[in-house]
């Protein structure tokens, strides 16, 4: 008998919050965009650094894993986020978890490595504009001048009192990726439309 069920439209953790977004954007007239990017692959990976699995891993990729602490390497539409000595999180477009994880395992060989796809458990927020900067600042302990927190940084770190982890992104006006817990978005979401009130 055939499946008659009908499979129900996947829904991001910010689809309510589009319209206030969009509107928070207009009305700043450039000097804040604010905007969910729903449904990336995030992968996270844990192996040794040091052994032949991490190069094998980028190789096998087209992206290195970055080595050096809260640093990003990305890779056409790739990117690879350093969480700690062992940890990297991989961010992509939607739908590349089962291809990164197989390529992983395979070319990690015999060498210990984790693979856990974490999609579900994050969404992310993109924050853009002149005041970007500024408008991160109100709620996180981060010091995020240029000069300390330059594009192609990454942190874990804390926004409005919710761990999130903050990427500089590399591209220029790129602005910002805010990665949240899905449970915590609507909250955060809100803090940002707060915060945001006071550039427009």
């Amino acid at each position: 008998m055939a499946d008659t069920a009908l499979a129900a439209p996947s829904r991001s953790p910010l689809s309510h919050a589009t319209d206030r977004l969009a509107a928070a954007t207009r009305a700043s007239r450039g000097a804040i965009r604010l905007a969910e990017l729903p449904f990336l692959t995030q992968v996270n990976v844990r192996l040794d650094a040091k052994g032949a699995a991490a190069d094998a891993v980028g190789l096998a990729l087209g992206l290195q894993l970055p080595l050096e602490p809260d640093t990003v390497v990305r890779a056409g539409e790739s990117t690879a986020l350093w969480l700690g000595p062992d940890e990297w999180l991989l961010v992509g477009p939607p739908g590349r978890e089962g291809d990164w994880e197989s390529r992983i395992r395979e070319a990690a060989g015999d060498e210990p490595v984790s693979v856990t796809d974490v999609s579900a458990q994050r969404t992310t927020l993109l924050v853009t504009g002149s005041r970007a900067r500024d408008l991160l600042a109100h709620g996180c302990p981060l010091d995020l001048h240029p000069r300390v927190f330059e594009a192609g940084r990454c942190a874990q770190t804390t926004l409005g009192r919710t761990q999130v982890v903050l990427v500089s992104r590399d591209e220029p006006k790129a602005g910002f990726w805010v990665l949240v817990r899905s449970s915590f978005a609507g909250y955060l979401a809100d803090w940002l439309l707060d915060a945001a009130t006071e550039y427009v």
